[in-house]
């Protein structure tokens, strides 16, 4: 069975384009609620993986998106979306079962995938005994606090 990563993207673009990346996400889930298979655009070759799963968005968030991949985030997959549609976007992604936490961007054609690596993660530990991360000296109840600090770190020296 397959970890599932987490993916929040965030398209930016003409209000138009935007309108038309909903329309395409909605149809993704309408088609996943059918068949209760993972989706990809028609425009997308169904060869290489990076299916969407579980899609979902909130009330109002036009070209705001959640859904979850198998094992990894759908990168490749939104880039071409992007492409396709000529928008910017924002992704950020997370699987910690296999240490996978990053936020990938596409501004003016260009990717950067910016991600924690092993030495990131070793930064803090868990204690066990008392269910608490320990991170720079301090006790905290999640490591989400913690990843979010140590990526924007890594982000703050683009």
């Amino acid at each position: 069975m397959a970890n599932w990563c987490s993916n929040t993207v965030v398209f930016e673009g003409k209000p138009e384009t935007i309108t038309a990346i909903q329309k395409l996400f909605q149809l993704m889930k309408k088609e996943e609620e059918e068949t209760e298979e993972g989706q990809l655009p028609e425009f997308i070759s169904k060869d290489n993986g990076g299916y969407f799963f579980n899609i979902y968005w909130n009330e109002g968030d036009e070209g705001q998106f959640q859904y979850e991949t198998k094992w990894s985030p759908n990168i490749e997959i939104i880039q071409k979306i992007a492409e396709h549609y000529d928008v910017n976007f924002t992704h950020d992604y997370e699987e910690i079962g296999n240490l996978v936490y990053g936020r990938a961007t596409f501004f003016d054609k260009v990717l950067t995938d910016i991600y924690l690596e092993d030495e990131d993660f070793e930064q803090y530990n868990f204690n066990e005994e008392t269910d608490t991360y320990h991170f720079e000296g301090k006790t905290f109840d999640s490591d989400c606090g913690i990843l979010e600090t140590l990526l924007e770190r890594k982000l703050s020296l683009l």
